[in-house]
């Protein structure tokens, strides 16, 4: 090609081993902020145990509940859902923004493909979460939501 001329622009992508980053320790009891970096994981990547939590609905499956971790589990009221119909609720957390992403699946305790979940709603300190019955009959299980809050500066 004629009009193209080498200008020998290239990178080495960051890469972190033994959680550290350019031999400085991060995670676990240092307190680090990373930022401007591509972070690749060999095995794993999430938060703490001591950044997660569980909670149980009280009364029905539209009851709120309030969890202020940044991940954890949500076991729902074992009510019956009909086929074919949603339900929502409020998950309460101080941890939440407007901006955030929080990631939700169906966990333990529930009939496998019955159900589908997502977030209707998102506000400072708050998600609204639907959770829709697909199975094509009545269910009345105690399903466990996990979600997981990815945090937006």
């Amino acid at each position: 090609m004629p009009n193209t001329k080498p200008i020998g622009v290239a990178y080495e992508d960051q890469v972190i081993n033994g959680g550290s980053i350019d031999n400085t320790p991060i995670g676990a009891s240092t307190a680090s902020t990373v930022a401007g970096t591509t972070i690749y994981a060999s095995t794993e990547l999430g938060y703490a145990a001591s950044a997660q939590g569980t909670v149980t609905q009280a009364t029905s499956k539209s009851t709120a509940v309030t969890l202020n971790t940044s991940a954890g589990q949500i076991t729902m009221n074992n009510a019956a859902l009909a086929s074919v119909t949603n339900v929502t609720f409020t998950l309460n957390n101080s941890l939440i923004s407007a901006k955030d992403v929080l990631i939700l699946n169906v966990g333990a305790d529930a009939t496998a493909g019955a159900y589908n979940c997502w977030v209707s709603g998102l506000s400072a300190g708050a998600a609204t979460i639907t959770l829709r019955n697909i199975s094509g009959g009545s269910l009345s299980e105690a399903v466990v939501i996990n979600f997981s809050v990815i945090h937006s500066a």
